[in-house]
């Protein structure tokens, strides 16, 4: 198994939830790419489901952010 090394939060919270650690590498799913991130923004949506104001559909341990730049790695089949 390939490991990334990611901010993930196991909670609900202030900044203090996030931590950087090592997870497994997720490969793509059908139409899905994966993408080295050379960038990431944080936008007020990842702050507010951080703290807790959108749980309804969100699953534990979470890796915020879909504002992000970088390098597609691999493609999932189509």
């Amino acid at each position: 198994m390939e490991i990334m090394k990611a901010v993930q939060m196991h909670a609900f919270g202030g900044p203090e939830v996030l931590i950087y650690e090592y997870v497994p590498r997720p490969e793509p799913g059908t139409d899905e790419l994966l993408v080295r991130v050379n960038a990431a923004g944080v936008n007020p949506l990842d702050w507010k489901i951080r703290e807790g104001m959108f749980r309804e559909g969100v699953q534990l341990p979470l890796i915020p952010g879909k504002d992000i730049a970088g390098v597609v790695e691999c493609v999932g089949s189509t």
